[in-house]
């Protein structure tokens, strides 16, 4: 079983919100960082090729964070607009997401929002923790499950 720190499951669950893949080495507490190459298609392997190797080469001493799928942000961002107070907010963001281009339409939105636009960083970020936290129950579940045959 491994336990993390505030501070490490806040770090990790940033991370991930902004795209980049988290990795947890189990012997030694360190968190690594990298792109998500595949829809970053930018991004340059040489400049984290040394972390590259490493987690290659000891992949299995790292517990892998998993980003959300689209759908799984979509969602989030649904959960937020029921708790929003204001109707008329409410059906401009409800609108916003029915439409072709749904992250970008919210984003509009909430960012002309006002108060709403910190309500609703602060609820995304406490969405990623409870992301993060899922992952290690599952990764501590699977570590101490015993499979017999």
């Amino acid at each position: 079983m491994i336990n993390f720190t505030d501070d490490q499951i806040k770090e990790i669950s940033q991370n991930l919100d902004a795209g980049m893949r988290s990795f947890y080495n189990t012997e030694t507490g360190e968190i690594k960082i990298l792109p998500d190459f595949e829809n970053h298609l930018y991004a340059e392997r040489e400049m984290w090729a040394e972390d590259i190797e490493e987690i290659d080469s000891k992949f299995d001493k790292y517990v892998v964070f998993e980003l959300m799928q689209s759908h799984q942000s979509y969602k989030i961002m649904e959960e937020f607009i029921e708790t929003v107070d204001d109707n008329k907010l409410q059906n401009r963001l409800l609108n916003s997401i029915s439409r072709s281009k749904p992250f970008r339409n919210f984003h509009n939105e909430i960012d002309n929002s006002g108060k709403y636009r910190q309500c609703w960083f602060e609820f995304k970020d406490q969405k990623y923790i409870e992301w993060v936290k899922n992952q290690i129950e599952v990764f501590n579940f699977k570590k101490n499950t015993k499979v017999s045959i």
